[in-house]
């Protein structure tokens, strides 16, 4: 019996963790000088990151449409990136349990980071701080938009980086 209860245990472990890896639940929580080489990669993709939170509506509507940009430009050499304002405090009892209820799938950080008079500036000198913001780049160009999205109009600006 105790065997079983042990199989049993390991198993559920097994399919958790299939799960969380299913949903991009596999998050880290960076800092600023972790964050950055994220900003700056200097390869082929493009890359779009979106600055947002749990507690932000306007964000929390808008993550579809990086969703569905992600899915439809998988094979584009194009990579969505989900940087979450979220308190680190919070990433097992708000943000894992959001992405799980949202299916998120693309990667996923939660930023820790109290300096922001240094790493706002620093992402963008246009940037208020507010969110949802969102900076798309490549080696060639770098915009950053504070602003809500919908998939039209997010696919409309992606169309100046991939031609």
């Amino acid at each position: 019996m105790k065997k079983k209860y042990i199989c049993f245990c390991l198993l559920f472990v097994f399919v958790w963790e299939l799960k969380s890896q299913e949903y991009g639940l596999n998050i880290k929580t960076l800092n600023y000088e972790e964050l950055k080489p994220i900003l700056n990669r200097q390869d082929d993709k493009i890359y779009v990151i979106n600055f947002w939170a749990t507690w932000c509506i306007p964000c929390v509507k808008e993550l579809p449409a990086f969703e569905r940009l992600r899915e439809e430009y998988n094979d584009r050499n194009v990579e969505v990136i989900l940087v979450s304002l979220d308190l680190s405090s919070q990433k097992d009892n708000v943000v894992i349990p959001f992405l799980k209820r949202k299916r998120i799938k693309s990667p996923v950080f939660i930023f820790n980071d109290s300096n922001e008079q240094i790493w706002i500036e620093d992402i963008s000198k246009d940037w208020t701080g507010s969110i949802p913001s969102t900076l798309i780049y490549n080696k060639k160009q770098r915009i950053f938009y504070e602003r809500t999205f919908s998939y039209k109009k997010l696919n409309e600006v992606l169309q100046a980086f991939v031609n």
